[in-house]
């Protein structure tokens, strides 16, 4: 990904604040701790919004690709939430999260993020294989929005079942809504890991 649609990312998410994203993602995200993965971090704002949600009992790895958010991150969390790990990772190719092991994950939110993977059908499927049956994944993403270079790879709310499907997990259900100020609007979207992985 490029340095300037990586800041863009920034920019799209800072005009939520942590309390807008909790209220956002808060239908989607059950108050019930776990181990999950914010993929796609950026400069943090969901994992926060995700760190409050979820509750104490918890730990989320954050990832994200850029060096310089993921250090943020991690002056943010040693003071803040010692249970939020940031990872440096491209999350559309392989990596590995510390410390999981055979491990599986209880939840994974894409927040802003999915939209940057060409071929978001293989990315999910792939990820989702690491949680465990009825994990969640939860989904923040732009309907009603043309390419462009800050949302290269759209995944309008029609396109979602068929990927979901495709990653063995439940028919999405679309628990909140709010119109872009990019254009379009803003959903999310969550979807649980089917016990047989679809098959």
């Amino acid at each position: 990904m490029q340095p300037s649609t990586r800041r863009a990312e920034y920019r799209t998410r800072s005009c939520l604040n942590a309390r807008d994203a909790v209220d956002l993602i808060a239908g989607a995200i059950p108050r019930l701790g776990g181990t999950w993965a914010d993929l796609g971090a950026g400069a943090g704002t969901f994992t926060r919004a995700l760190a409050e949600r979820v509750g104490p009992n918890y730990r989320i790895y954050a990832v994200d690709r850029d060096a310089k958010a993921v250090a943020a991150l991690t002056r943010w969390a040693a003071t803040k939430a010692a249970n939020v790990i940031p990872v440096l990772a491209d999350f559309t190719g392989r990596f590995e999260l510390p410390d999981l092991g055979e491990a599986k994950l209880d939840g994974m939110l894409f927040a802003n993020a999915l939209h940057f993977a060409r071929d978001a059908d293989v990315v999910l499927a792939r990820l989702a294989a690491w949680l465990r049956p009825g994990g969640r994944v939860v989904v923040v993403e732009y309907d009603r929005r043309v390419a462009n270079p800050w949302v290269p790879y759209p995944i309008p709310a029609a396109r979602l079942a068929a990927l979901a499907a495709a990653a063995g997990l439940s028919t999405p259900v679309i628990t909140a809504t709010r119109p872009s100020a990019f254009g379009g609007n803003l959903y999310v979207a969550a979807a649980d890991r089917l016990a047989d992985g679809g098959r």
